[in-house]
């Protein structure tokens, strides 16, 4: 069914979009084969990936803009009104998040700025706790104590002093989030929510193989593992993140009162007198 082509003559827009036929590439043209319709999957596989990190790192930015004030005003804030936020954050949460995804996404309109919005809208809580928890703790310390005694108000407190020791817990988490962003703008995607065909997407081109597996098993394979490997690459950043700048997660170091409370050998080889 796939006849000879002139590869060099296939721009990459018809690569990318709705493809010049199912007659026009052969498979083996090229280095991942192509789809049903002929489009190039590499082609198709870059285009989809930043597709992928543009949601990623837009939702991120969106999830840090809301979590960040609100968590930081949580904590800061006295005890009943941050008991008050706390419970509703805990009830927001207790929403499943994906089929508040599908509700919002059959109700706007397909987009990369609208998948942003949803991602981004209903992420954001648990950064928001994470960063609450974090100025709660550091608000009885003593340099925040100093702060307060020197005159220091609340707000200039909480943006000089609370928020910027509470960024590294929260870095840590914008990594994950932005793995669980890719995943969840494929799995919109994959059902029919997100991009709409011809759009690249790492969703609908997994979909789009559901048809072919078993003659054409590299159409939903090479971008299924793509996502896995991007959402595996991000978990391991905020691995190595938090293993970087949480000092509570890494082995402390022996210091130097430890090195000299040391036992020593007693010892000694025998000595060869000249």
């Amino acid at each position: 069914l796939l006849g000879r082509p002139r590869v060099t003559r296939v721009a990459f827009g018809d690569l990318v979009g709705g493809g010049p036929g199912p007659d026009a590439i052969e498979t083996r043209s090229f280095a991942l084969g192509s789809d049903e319709f002929g489009r190039d999957v590499a082609a198709r596989l870059l285009a989809g990936g930043r597709v992928s990190l543009a949601v990623a790192g837009w939702t991120v930015l969106l999830i840090a803009l809301v979590a960040l004030p609100l968590g930081a005003a949580a904590g800061s804030a006295p005890p009943a009104v941050d008991r008050l936020v706390l419970r509703v954050l805990e009830g927001l949460q207790s929403f499943p998040r994906l089929f508040l995804l599908l509700g919002l996404a059959a109700i706007v309109r397909p987009g990369v700025v609208s998948i942003v919005l949803i991602l981004g809208l209903t992420g954001w809580i648990p950064m928001a706790r994470l960063v609450r928890a974090e100025v709660r703790a550091l608000r009885n310390r003593d340099f925040v104590l100093a702060a307060r005694a020197a005159g220091a108000g609340r707000l200039r407190i909480v943006l000089r002093h609370l928020l910027p020791n509470a960024l590294a817990p929260a870095l840590i988490e914008a990594s994950l989030a932005a793995a669980s962003a890719i995943v969840s703008e494929a799995a919109l995607s994959f059902l029919g929510f997100g991009l709409q065909p011809p759009a690249a997407s790492w969703g609908n081109m997994i979909a789009d193989g559901r048809s072919t597996l078993s003659g054409g098993w590299w159409v939903a394979f090479f971008p299924g593992a793509a996502l896995a490997l991007t959402a595996i690459a991000f978990n391991l950043i905020g691995e190595g993140l938090r293993d970087r700048l949480d000092p509570r997660a890494s082995p402390a170091a022996p210091s130097a009162l430890d090195s000299l409370s040391a036992p020593r050998s007693v010892l000694h080889g025998p000595s060869h007198a000249p």
